[in-house]
Formats: structure tokens, C-alpha cells, sequence
């Protein structure tokens, strides 16, 4: 006999294999619910022949980690023929939601991106409510940035007001609206008022007043004391040693500044003793591998594009140092740095970045930040880390990097998201 759950999260997202730290996040958010005793979590995402046609850069799928029993992952079909081209696809995201806000269970319902999975929720609840059931759901929207970076500034500059609204609206319909750092915030409030500004809409004040900041959810447990043993493993299997690579793991684009990486690493004099590793997948790969093949330092360049969940934290608690000089793009930048905080816990080598986007909310003043598109600084980054630090300020320094990063714990981060419903519900 099936027991009906108590209290349910829905989550809808890109979710596994996607390589996205917003992907993680919906994981980590998933296993803090179980722990603050959710008795049904369901991860909505994609089908994998989509994700794959998509192009989007994908993990192995055998060497993505299992998900706790108690957390589902569903991928809708696509509802109705060929002749209906990507809108299948949402209708059996949407339809599947209606199911799940209309059978009795209160469910909080979170999307991350606002285009589409905010936009399909706000389809599904208003279905929901038109069937007549009951239905008792609290929604939150997160903002992870390039949704409103990729879509919403886009809409603003080409001048098409009626997509924008249509992203903002649904945004603010949501019981709880937030962003993944202030940064995303502002780029939404300074949208927002371009648009009011053209057109005559109010939505900048409402976006003023109602998003809040809710950071990254990140499983520090899976970065904190590594098995010394486990990392050597996994370093004797890739051929490197300890200290002896600077490491990029991160999407392969250009706006994640990997050629300017290449560049600076060919630059330094710490490169002539380690090996640059770059771990990733992404629609520049062949370039990247390209640029790195007509480098000086060539020889000492190695391309990863297997690196599994297990793996990582190892990789980055080996480097000498890690490097994300990400810049600002048109169809991207940075609104956080996941990745960056996971290297901090790690306890890696320093971080070498930029003050781009969201990043210098991830770091605080933990990183060697370097300026946007300047491989000579990064060159004078990876000396000073690899070279120019003792044993002791280099240990002083991971341990510095490692307590400001630990506020991005899952459960703290959940907990504090859900004061957030606590408050929506009590009103």
C-alpha cells in the first residue's frame, strides 16, 4: 500500500549530467531537504536525448554519483507528434507538475533559471488552480544569472518587450523570489529599469523589493577530509603529482578565460615545472585544445574531459594552485563561482581569478585576483602561488579560504532559504 508523503519539494532544473553548477545545487538542495525531513523530493529536469541534442556540455552520465534514496529524478516525455517542435517538451514538464500540485500533497515547488522552468511552474499553477482541486504549493524562483544575462538583457537590447515581460512577470508571480548573489540582483533591477523606462512597466521597484539573496547550496562534506590515499590514487592514474599542476575544471568556453590562462601559464616561470590541467567539457573545446596545441608551453598542457563527480575534489585539493579567470561575456558571465568555493574547500592551492560578475562574493578576499583578459598577470598569479609562497602561507591561506567558504554550506544555505517560506506561508 503506498503512504502518501507529508511534505514534498519539487525541483525543476537542468539537472545531471549537465555540467552546470546550478546542477549540483539542485542535488545539494534535494539531500538538505531529506535531512530537514522532506518525505518526497523530486528532482524535474530534462530527457537525456534532449540535453544531449541540445549541445549543452554533458558529464559521462555512468560517472555522475547516485542520488540518495528519497530523491526522485523525473524527465518528463514529450507530450504530442513531431509537428509540435520544442513545446512538446514543456507540455510534459508543465503537465507533469499540474499532477503533482493537484494530489493532495503540500508541496514547496523551486525553480532554478527563469527561462523555461520558472515560466513552465507559473503555467502549472495556474493550471492546477483552474482544475477546481485542492492544491497547496509555495513556489520560489532562483535567478542563477545567465537566464536574465542570456535572455532578459537580450530581450532589452533587441527591444522585444513582450519576452522580457514575460520572464519578469512570472519571476514575480512566485511566493519567493531570489538571486544567486547581489550581482544578479542588480543585473535583473538594471534590466527591469531599462524596460520601465522604454515602456512604462513598473517592474523594477518589484524586483527592488521582493528578491532576496540566496547563495549556492554546496556539499562541503565532499571536500572536506579527503582520503590522502583516494587523491593519490587518482593522481597516479592521470600521471600527476602533488603541487605539480595548476588546474582549470569549469565549462570550456572562451568567456571562462581559458585561452588567457594558456597564455599566462606559457608566460610564467612556474609553468617550466608544472603541468596546466584542463578539466571540462563545452562548445569551445576544439579551439581551446587548439590554441594550447600553438603554445609555447604546449608539451605541458593536458585536456580532461572524463573528470567524474568522485573525482574532482581530489584534483582540486592537489593543485598548486586553480585558476578561473572568467570574464564578462555576451551569453555568459559569472554569477557566482561554484566551482571556486569547491576548490576552497578542498584545500587546494590559491585561487587565481577575476573580479568578475559574482565571483568576488564567492572568494571574499581569499583569491589572487587578476585583471580581465590579462595573461601577464596571470602569469605573475601562478609565480606567486606556485613559487612565491612558503609552506606555512600557503597552509595559512588554505585555511583562511576554507572557513570563509564554509557559509555556503547546504543545510545552512536550505535552512535559511526556507525562513524565507516560513515567512510566505505565515502570511
Amino acid at each position: 500500500m503506498n503512504v502518501k508523503p507529508d511534505r514534498r519539494l519539487v525541483i525543476v532544473v537542468r539537472a545531471d549530467p549537465v555540467i552546470c553548477g546550478h546542477s549540483g545545487e539542485a542535488r545539494n538542495l534535494a539531500e538538505a531537504a531529506l535531512a530537514r525531513g522532506f518525505d518526497d523530493v523530486r528532482i524535474l529536469s530534462w530527457p537525456i536525448e534532449l540535453l544531449e541534442r541540445t549541445g549543452l556540455p554533458l558529464k559521462p552520465v555512468d560517472s555522475v554519483l547516485p542520488y540518495s534514496p528519497g530523491i526522485t529524478v523525473e524527465r518528463p516525455e514529450p507530450v504530442g507528434g513531431y509537428k509540435i517542435p520544442d513545446g512538446r517538451y514543456l507540455s510534459g514538464l508543465v503537465g507533469r507538475l499540474v499532477e503533482l500540485f493537484t494530489d493532495g500533497v503540500p508541496t514547496v515547488c523551486m525553480s532554478l533559471y527563469l527561462s523555461p522552468h520558472t515560466l513552465a511552474v507559473a503555467d502549472a499553477v495556474r493550471v492546477a488552480r483552474s482544475t477546481g482541486l485542492p492544491m497547496d504549493v509555495t513556489t520560489i524562483a532562483e535567478a542563477v544569472g545567465s537566464d536574465v544575462t542570456a535572455v532578459v538583457q537580450e530581450c532589452v537590447e533587441a527591444d522585444r518587450f513582450g519576452a522580457a515581460a514575460h520572464v519578469l512577470s512570472a519571476y514575480l508571480e512566485q511566493d519567493v523570489c531570489v538571486a544567486v548573489s547581489q550581482y544578479t540582483k542588480d543585473v535583473i533591477v538594471e534590466a527591469a529599469e531599462q524596460i520601465d523606462a522604454r515602456h512604462g512597466t513598473r517592474f523594477a521597484p518589484r524586483c527592488r523589493d521582493r528578491i532576496g539573496i540566496s547563495f549556492p547550496a554546496i556539499d562541503t562534506s565532499a571536500y572536506l577530509d579527503l582520503d590522502p590515499a583516494d587523491t593519490e590514487r587518482f593522481l597516479a592514474a592521470r600521471g600527476l603529482t602533488r603541487d605539480g599542476y595548476i588546474l582549470y575544471l569549469s565549462r570550456l568556453g572562451f568567456s571562462k578565460g581559458v585561452a588567457d590562462l594558456i597564455d599566462g601559464f606559457a608566460a610564467s616561470m612556474a609553468g617550466h615545472s608544472t603541468t596546466l590541467v584542463i578539466a571540462g567539457r563545452g562548445p569551445d573545446a576544439e579551439a581551446l585544445r587548439a590554441h594550447a596545441a600553438s603554445s609555447d608551453a604546449a608539451d605541458r598542457i593536458v585536456f580532461l574531459d572524463d573528470v567524474g563527480d568522485e573525482e574532482k575534489p581530489h584534483l582540486m585539493a592537489a593543485c598548486a594552485a586553480y585558476a578561473l579567470p572568467s570574464k564578462p561575456g555576451r551569453e555568459f558571465t559569472e554569477t557566482f563561482g561554484i566551482a571556486l568555493v569547491e576548490e576552497m574547500l578542498a584545500g587546494g592551492g590559491p585561487v587565481i581569478t577575476c573580479p568578475t560578475g559574482g565571483i568576488p562574493e564567492a572568494v571574499g578576499d581569499t583569491a589572487l585576483m587578476v585583471p580581465v583578459e590579462d595573461p601577464a598577470a596571470i602569469a605573475g598569479a601562478i609565480d606567486t602561488a606556485v613559487l612565491g609562497m612558503s609552506a606555512a602561507a600557503r597552509a595559512a591561506h588554505r585555511a583562511r579560504a576554507r572557513v570563509f567558504a564554509m557559509q555556503f554550506d547546504r543545510e545552512p544555505v536550505f535552512d535559511r532559504l526556507f525562513e524565507k517560506v516560513a515567512v510566505v506561508a505565515h502570511h
